[in-house]
């Protein structure tokens, strides 16, 4: 397959991730179907979705008429054999428990053509722990999206049995998609930028837990040595606390942690109720106008 030749795009769960990725793909002319067992999930997306289109809109990375052609060429579904018909790549961003990829990956390869490209959108796992399992393991690799709205990176990263061939045909839809790839020559957890950040994050995480000083004075130190609009807890919210504990949790039991099962616990309390970050509208601040935002936040400093 070449990358003329991809015309259809699949992407499973409509999670923050999903309906992110969709906006890139569908400006770049693709078709776009999300798939998701959970139909409230799917509703929910395509009413969030105009409003990333809003924000490319403003800061003309595409012009109004780019961005409602690209809209009509978004649809969902909950019926995985639409979903898979005649699909070209497949992105997956559904919960980071392996044995939920497992199943979802196994079931969309009975169904898929065989040209059809896996990638994953994992943000602690190693495509090596699931490929096989796949079915097509030369035709899987990781493609990892990163907040759409504020960058274009994306982290491509196979896995030793990835095909030549579909390392490039997704390095090219990347590229076709505007988005910057950064090719990584082997495996390794978090990719790049996020193998960087998890230590802030660490740090932040370990700071809190130890009660050594608070969430906000933590994201002031940050901010305000940085000069970043966020600090480290900012960041997490807008990851989301799911997203953040699946990825702790799991390290914590892999490794065998009691540290990281302490980080574990301190999202876990947020996350139980409910407070999943920017996306629930509270996490560790609240949304839309979190105090990190507010002038007074930093006063003082310059």
């Amino acid at each position: 397959m070449d990358i003329k030749d991809v015309k259809k795009v699949v992407l499973l769960g409509a999670g923050t991730m999903g309906q992110q990725i969709s906006v890139p793909c569908s400006l770049a002319g693709c078709e776009v179907v999300i798939y998701d067992i959970n139909e409230e999930a799917l509703s929910k997306a395509m009413e969030r979705i105009p409003g990333i289109f809003k924000g490319f809109v403003l800061m003309k990375k595409c012009t109004q008429e780019q961005a409602d052609a690209a809209l009509n060429r978004i649809s969902t579904t909950t019926d995985p054999e639409l979903a898979a018909k005649e699909a070209d790549i497949i992105n997956e961003s559904v919960p980071e428990k392996p044995d939920i990829k497992v199943n979802i990956f196994s079931q969309f390869n009975k169904l898929c053509p065989e040209r059809t490209i896996f990638t994953t959108n994992t943000s602690s796992l190693l495509p090596s722990m699931i490929a096989d399992a796949t079915g097509r393991p030369d035709r899987f690799l990781a493609l990892h999206y990163h907040d759409v709205s504020i960058t274009n990176v994306v982290d491509i990263m196979p896995h030793p049995g990835t095909s030549k061939e579909s390392i490039q045909l997704v390095k090219d839809f990347a590229l076709r998609t505007g988005m910057l790839p950064i090719m990584m020559e082997k495996e390794h957890t978090g990719y790049v930028f996020n193998y960087m950040i998890g230590a802030v994050f660490t740090a932040a995480l370990t700071l809190k837990t130890r009660n050594v000083t608070s969430i906000e004075d933590i994201d002031r130190a940050w901010m305000g040595v940085t000069h970043m609009p966020f600090g480290p807890f900012g960041l997490m919210d807008s990851i989301g606390l799911d997203t953040m504990l699946s990825y702790t949790e799991f390290w914590a039991e892999k490794n065998d942690d009691n540290h990281w099962r302490k980080h574990a616990q301190l999202l876990r309390s947020y996350v139980e109720q409910g407070h999943l970050g920017k996306k629930t509208k509270k996490g560790f601040y609240d949304y839309p106008q979190p105090a990190f935002m507010q002038p007074e936040f930093l006063k003082g400093i310059e």
